[in-house]
């Protein structure tokens, strides 16, 4: 019998750094009571406006509300809106010793306005493109600096494909842990899908995992996950396959042991951030117990969780821990 409460009072002695795409979310709410005389559009009266962390902050964040110390490791502009991220990572307190300003780039900011409930509009502002080779020797010198200085017990990749993890941080981050011994889990994206070389923890979605694979399949069950862990393995040559199959839950595999375990009954209000969650929440269950199954159990009760709340929500520590004990106790 797993003792949860003594699980979840470790996290506080763990040290995550979290590697990626950062990224400032601007959320900006207001009424609409008429249309644009210039043009067929809707006039949105604003009366609040919010800045949150986004993308592979959105890790981090979860990491540090499960009572984790985490450091961000990544590539911001150096801008206004670098500076509001930073700062909101320091009001979480998280670690930006780490985090880089680069001249070359602008801050990824995502603003979404919004009315009664409504997504009306989303205004994207970003530069996609690699790291120039600068940038990435710079990145990869902090990493060093990070790995010595703390000596992590795990970091984090979070891919969302807007240029941070190059093929070559990619497979220097996963070496330099390697010697370290420190585990690495992986939140992939198309671009770089199987570039995450000798990673312990490799977790797609099923949808990344269907379009990297050129796969067809509908009926999804666990020989066909078996198979796809297989293939991935084959190519990929680590440790543990953790996919997520959205409401279907999630399907883990470690050497033989496998299992798919369906999604507990929950009211969905949003999806958005799950996967930040699952993430947050696998790797640092895995880095105390190194047991696949729990890290899979746990980490799906967390994603179900946070699809409850509307928007991007770090995971409710003390929630998690309820749930936890009411559905696996």
């Amino acid at each position: 019998m797993e003792d949860f409460k003594k699980l979840f009072d470790s996290f506080s002695s763990l040290k995550v750094g979290v590697i990626g795409d950062v990224m400032l979310d601007t959320y900006m709410w207001g009424r609409v009571d008429r249309i644009s005389p210039e043009a067929p559009v809707p006039v949105v009266a604003l009366s609040k406006k919010e800045y949150r962390i986004g993308g592979a902050g959105n890790v981090a964040l979860n990491c540090q509300s499960l009572g984790a110390q985490v450091s961000v490791l990544s590539v911001t502009g150096d801008d206004t809106e670098g500076l509001l991220l930073e700062e909101l990572f320091q009001g979480s307190n998280i670690d930006t010793t780490y985090l880089l300003k680069s001249i070359n780039r602008i801050t990824t900011s995502k603003t979404r306005i919004i009315s009664r409930n409504q997504q009306m509009m989303r205004l994207d502002a970003e530069v996609t493109d690699d790291l120039n080779d600068q940038d990435e020797k710079s990145l990869l010198d902090k990493v060093q600096l990070f790995i010595s200085t703390v000596d992590p017990d795990i970091i984090i990749f979070e891919d969302y494909n807007k240029g941070v993890l190059t093929e070559s941080i990619i497979h220097q981050v996963i070496e330099l842990c390697r010697q370290a011994g420190v585990i690495t889990a992986v939140d992939p994206k198309r671009n770089n899908f199987f570039s995450y070389k000798q990673a312990d923890i490799f977790k797609p979605n099923l949808k990344e995992v269907k379009e990297g694979l050129n796969l067809l399949a509908d009926k999804i069950n666990q020989p066909l996950l078996q198979n796809i862990h297989k293939e991935l393995q084959n190519i990929l040559h680590h440790k543990i396959s953790f996919i997520t199959l959205s409401e279907k839950g999630v399907f883990y595999q470690e050497a033989g042991n496998s299992k798919l375990i369906p999604s507990h009954l929950r009211n969905i209000a949003d999806v958005s951030g799950a996967g930040d969650t699952v993430i947050a929440v696998a790797s640092m269950v895995y880095a105390i117990t190194k047991n696949a199954h729990l890290m899979a159990e746990v980490a799906n009760i967390a994603g179900g969780l946070v699809c409850e709340e509307v928007g991007t929500m770090a995971v409710n520590k003390e929630k998690l821990l309820q749930e936890c004990e009411l559905l696996l106790g």
